[in-house]
């Protein structure tokens, strides 16, 4: 039988890959700064591909893949079309991109720390995801 932890994490960095991504797509089409555009298309590729680590671990180790929460996805989506309805400005978009990075990064960190006995590659995995988005939180400073 596989590490529970291991799948777990797993699965968890799934959603959250899953998550950002649709985060991005969201918005970039409303993204006006060619700048900012070419920030969240490089971070949309990079949870991508690190989307694409975790698959592989996830066939590898048994596990299934994990879609994002419904409310949380709902909640995402309702709170990008209200707050870019009042206000659709680059300083939004970086707000809201921003404002899910530090979410991202607080449930990762959570879910590392509650998963401890998570093989050493799936937390390497789910650390670099950490870092992606401590990144891209501050690629997107400038906006605010």
């Amino acid at each position: 039988m596989e590490n529970k932890d291991t799948i777990c994490l797993l699965q968890e960095c799934d959603a959250g890959t899953k998550m950002a991504v649709a985060s991005i797509d969201e918005i970039l089409e409303k993204t006006q700064d060619d700048k900012l555009k070419n920030i969240l298309t490089d971070s949309r590729a990079e949870h991508l591909k690190l989307g694409d680590e975790v698959h592989t671990l996830l066939t590898k180790h048994g596990g299934m893949y994990k879609e994002p929460g419904v409310m949380a996805k709902g909640m995402s989506w309702i709170k990008a079309n209200v707050m870019l309805g009042l206000d659709d400005s680059d300083k939004t978009i970086a707000g809201l991109i921003t404002d899910g990075c530090d979410m991202g990064v607080k449930s990762l960190q959570k879910y590392l720390n509650e998963y401890e006995n998570a093989d050493h590659i799936s937390k390497g995995i789910c650390k670099k995801l950490i870092s992606t988005e401590e990144k891209l939180s501050k690629e997107l400073r400038e906006y605010l």
